[in-house]
């Protein structure tokens, strides 16, 4: 038997609490799965689960067996990314969690890296829903907010601001908006997660107000609130990141630019358990290098120069003069 591959399905099964959970991630049966459990019974004399067929547990045999194996799956990870140091060119498999907003960024431009390391493997688990990288078998994902798990090691790549985007057509027909208070003269578009969707940040002289908006397009799925703004169908309110080829382009022009959102904080997280592989390690610095190079081209938009380009110059007029309008007087 394959004692290594077995003692690591024992470990997976115990932390997904499902024979066929490990059989989608590792793509065999579940039949197959089993047979492993049963062989490392057989090997040890032991009886390593109780199988209900409600519920899957170990057993007194099973706890002890998973406290060795532990230890065992992490020193052979460890001895893996310690030769891989010594890989001129880090190769293997990473799986990374990511909001839409950002898988939708990164996906043009992860083939660069790929293209620079022929060995390497990125695969994307994209949602606006966050799960558990242990039960998801992530080597790294991005997280928003203040992040409490403990068991979980954080890199913070700075904040993410959202930002009022709408197409040239939009407002060419609606009008510019002045100040936040404006939206309520406008057709928004709620990207429907979190507490109160409805609810949009801005920072204004007075302090950071809290807009509540309103229209007839709601989605669950960023991607989704995106294609509705392009299409000009209203205004939405996104992370700066996602628009940030649509405003280069001037497909969506910034709406409100004076009125910024005050950003939330942005963190690469991978479990503490497991020493980073290089191979991770390169990823996650490519992901922070991007968010930054966006950050800094965005900074730039917000300040008007990627507004002044000849893309819509109607529209670029009416953002000028609504800047004069909405600027307090010095």
């Amino acid at each position: 038997m394959d004692l290594l591959g077995a003692l690591d399905v024992l470990v997976r099964v115990t932390e997904t609490g499902s024979f066929s959970a490990v059989a989608r991630e590792r793509e065999v049966s579940q039949a197959a799965v089993a047979r492993q459990i049963s062989q490392l019974e057989a090997h040890f004399g032991v009886r390593v689960f109780h199988r209900t067929t409600r519920k899957l547990s170990l057993t007194g045999d099973g706890e002890i067996l998973l406290r060795y194996a532990r230890p065992i799956i992490e020193g052979v990870e460890c001895m893996e990314a310690a030769l891989g140091r010594q890989s001129s060119s880090p190769v293997g498999l990473v799986r990374v969690g990511l909001p839409v907003a950002a898988g939708h960024f990164l996906s043009t431009r992860l083939p660069a890296l790929l293209a620079d390391h022929p060995g390497l493997k990125v695969e994307l688990v994209v949602s606006d829903r966050f799960g558990d990288l242990v039960e998801e078998r992530l080597d790294l994902a991005m997280r928003g907010g203040d992040i409490t798990d403990a068991s979980l090691v954080k890199r913070a790549i700075g904040t993410v601001p959202r930002a009022a985007v709408a197409s040239p057509d939009y407002l060419a027909r609606r009008g510019v908006p002045s100040r936040p208070t404006d939206l309520a003269d406008h057709t928004c578009l709620i990207h429907d997660i979190g507490a109160a969707p409805e609810l949009w940040s801005f920072t204004t002289p007075q302090g950071t107000e809290e807009i509540r908006v309103s229209g007839g397009f709601r989605a669950n799925d960023s991607v989704s609130v995106l294609l509705a703004a392009r299409a000009g169908y209203g205004i939405a309110y996104l992370a700066e990141v996602q628009v940030f080829d649509d405003l280069r382009s001037g497909t969506l022009v910034r709406a409100l630019g004076d009125f910024p959102d005050p950003g939330l904080p942005l963190c690469l997280v991978y479990p503490s358990r497991r020493h980073l592989a290089p191979r991770t390690r390169l990823v996650m610095d490519f992901i922070a290098a991007q968010i930054e190079q966006a950050r800094e081209v965005v900074a730039a938009a917000r300040n008007g120069a990627a507004l002044e380009q000849d893309i819509a110059p109607p529209v670029n007029a009416m953002l000028r003069e609504s800047r004069k309008v909405a600027k307090p007087a010095a």
